[in-house]
């Protein structure tokens, strides 16, 4: 662990992690082990959050009690992967905003191609949370970054599910203010840019389409 990258290695998000990876399991339970274990990262990627008091009464008396300071936070999802890290955090933190990047990697240059872009408004004060399951090249988490601060979002964090060190490199060199949370760092990519041992297409695997 460093302050540019954390590995959740708590046995709960590992067991999933396993479950995920084995070749045979189902779309149906990998897109509910997704939905898991994406809500056991999201406790850990919100650690930091800035808290406030307010006044309430229990039934026994009035106490002075935590609460979420400052602007909803936003996660932003990475097209179209993200979405299934997303839909786990939203019933984590049901009132946050959502924003989505849409970016496909061609395959010949593993260059990142953007079409789609929507984020919620005033992220210079939120918190905001990118997720994209798989950290791979980093070409398409740094560019996703890159539309974020454009946007005006100055406090980023990336959330994944694997990563390689090449990815968690390049994200590191282009966004070193971008702290990084996963479940596992990998081994490396192979010739195609994916993820080994990894799991796959991530996308493939939660949505059924090859």
């Amino acid at each position: 662990m460093t302050d540019h990258l954390t590995v959740v290695d708590h046995p709960l998000v590992q067991h999933k992690l396993t479950l995920m990876r084995e070749e045979r399991t189902s779309t149906a339970v990998f897109r509910q082990l997704l939905r898991e274990i994406s809500q056991l990262l999201a406790y850990e990627v919100t650690r930091s959050l800035p808290m406030d008091t307010k006044t309430i009464a229990t039934p026994m008396k009035e106490m002075e009690a935590p609460v979420l300071a400052g602007r909803k936070l936003a996660l932003v999802s990475i097209l179209r992967a993200g979405n299934g890290l997303l839909d786990g955090m939203l019933e984590l933190i049901p009132s946050a905003r959502v924003g989505f990047v849409g970016l496909y990697r061609d395959e010949e240059t593993l260059k990142p191609v953007q079409y789609y872009f929507k984020v919620p408004d005033n992220l210079s004060e939120r918190l905001v949370i990118a997720v994209d399951p798989m950290l791979a090249t980093g070409n398409s988490s740094a560019a996703a970054i890159d539309l974020l601060k454009e946007a005006g979002a100055t406090n980023i964090r990336f959330l994944c599910l694997l990563a390689a060190p090449e990815g968690v490199a390049r994200m590191k060199e282009a966004h070193p203010d971008v702290p990084i949370v996963t479940a596992a760092l990998d081994s490396h990519l192979n010739e195609k840019g994916y993820i080994v041992p990894g799991l796959g297409d991530a996308g493939d695997r939660m949505f059924g389409t090859k």
